[in-house]
């Protein structure tokens, strides 16, 4: 797949205008996602697939078992979207779009996606792509090996085959290693392919089972032939596997007359995907090293903060409204930028040097939406100590959970997918609770919620495998 996003260039900016009152100059600029192609699967993987899944779809009715019946199909799903996310994720957004379906049957580089456009790709050896590929943005590695970027159901439906524990961290088409994939069939027979998913981050639920709508498949990875964590996102109107769906309605869909979506998005969306502070500029290393964000929340006096835009679709001809925000609510700085290309993915960075002590913001205005992104300067007290950065590992987890929290942890409570109350505990050292055994939990997704000392509460999405 041609998800893997490079970072072949930084530009400049100089050329771009910006008032006079901006902290410092611009830096940052487009990233650019690989413009290599292949198979996300191979022919001889696909047929295995299709056998698989045929194969599980008889047995599952030999026994009384599939959820499908022919004789009571209805209408076809509309979809939710399949990525959001984590809980602990304060960005604005964690997602982007480098391929949809290609409507053109020739190839190669004969490319018509559902819009009329060549947001597409198609393969010398007859491929053309078959799927939606979603991408996390910012920092895909990052985002994977912290479990920030989770695939959920886009439509009810019963769990037909998934395969996990192949290799997720895959930088070229090379591999002949299979993906980590869910799939799912609805009641109308329509059947929905995730793929790429992250080893070991799958539903515990089995063949068989059914899920709901917007219930939790597995993290976003870079298993099989990928060069980059994203999701293939592939539908089939039947077990047949002779006609593919493409979700988006649109004029130079040859597959379907409507869409598939619930709430259909823009073929471009400009967006803010995040506005965030750091000690340092981010550093993209090469796949599949994990990004260095360097992020921070946390400055003392005078430090030099460095704050950064990452927008996805980026508009020719459009503008950010950019303020730091002190903590009495004046602007030490408030400036536009204006933009004038078209960029699939982009970053911005300026610096300043916050002099006062308290809360700040950090707020970026971008096509009529705003992003506010909140850090500390100066000692933070008791008062301000929040549990925003408090994390568990391992995440999935077999037995034991390890708590990482400047804030005290003085009870914990778990829940199941059905809300009921499953473990309880309180902390009685003056460390609070750093470890916690759930050997006796079963395999399965859970919801932690954590308790800080000031009343704070966090709820983090906890995987048993």
């Amino acid at each position: 797949m041609k998800a893997k996003i490079t970072l072949l260039a930084l530009i400049l900016a100089f050329k771009l205008s910006y008032s006079q009152n901006a902290p410092s100059e611009v830096f940052g600029g487009e990233f650019i996602k690989n413009t290599d192609s292949s198979l996300c699967l191979t022919l001889e993987q696909r047929n295995a697939i299709f056998k698989e899944l045929n194969e599980n779809i008889a047995l599952l009715k030999r026994n009384g078992n599939l959820a499908f019946n022919n004789a009571k199909r209805g209408s076809h799903p509309l979809f939710i979207w399949p990525v959001q996310k984590a809980s602990s994720v304060t960005y604005s957004s964690i997602w982007g779009i480098s391929n949809y379906v290609d409507h053109n049957p020739n190839t190669p580089n004969q490319l018509t996606d559902y819009n009329c456009g060549t947001k597409t790709y198609d393969t010398t050896d007859g491929y053309n792509h078959q799927g939606i590929d979603i991408f996390s943005w910012p920092f895909s590695w990052y985002a994977m090996d912290n479990d920030q970027a989770e695939i959920v159901a886009a439509a009810a439906g019963q769990i037909i085959a998934k395969g996990d524990g192949n290799f997720d961290r895959s930088c070229d088409f090379s591999t002949t290693t299979p993906w980590n994939a869910v799939y799912v069939q609805h009641s109308d027979g329509s059947i929905a392919w995730y793929g790429h998913l992250k080893s070991g981050s799958l539903t515990s639920k089995n063949v068989g089972d059914m899920v709901a709508e917007g219930e939790f498949l597995g993290i976003m990875g870079s298993s099989g032939v990928s060069t980059g964590p994203h999701l293939h996102f592939e539908v089939h109107t039947n077990s047949t596997y002779t006609q593919l769906v493409d979700p988006y309605t649109g004029t130079c869909n040859t597959m379907n007359v409507d869409s598939w979506w619930q709430s259909q998005k823009p073929y471009l969306n400009p967006a803010v995907n995040a506005a965030l502070t750091h000690t340092a500029d981010p550093v993209f290393n090469a796949c599949p090293t994990t990004e260095t964000p360097n992020l921070s929340n946390q400055f003392d006096l005078n430090d030099q903060v460095f704050f950064t835009v990452f927008l996805r679709d980026q508009e020719p001809g459009s503008s950010l409204n950019l303020r730091i925000i002190k903590p009495d609510n004046t602007d030490l700085f408030n400036w536009n930028y204006n933009l004038t290309d078209y960029y699939q993915l982009s970053w911005w960075r300026w610096n300043a040097f916050p002099n006062i002590e308290g809360e700040w913001k950090w707020e970026v205005t971008y096509m009529g939406e705003t992003t506010t992104h909140t850090f500390n300067v100066g000692t933070l007290s008791v008062e301000e100590a929040t549990l925003e950065n408090t994390s568990i590992f391992p995440n999935p987890f077999n037995d034991v959970v390890n708590i990482n929290s400047m804030v005290k942890i003085e009870a914990l409570e778990i829940v199941d997918v059905l809300g009921k109350s499953v473990f309880k505990l309180k902390g009685y050292t003056s460390e609070g609770i750093e470890q916690v055994d759930l050997a006796q939990l079963s395999n399965g997704l859970y919801f932690l919620t954590l308790y800080g000392e000031q009343k704070e509460k966090k709820i983090i999405k906890l995987i048993k495998k």
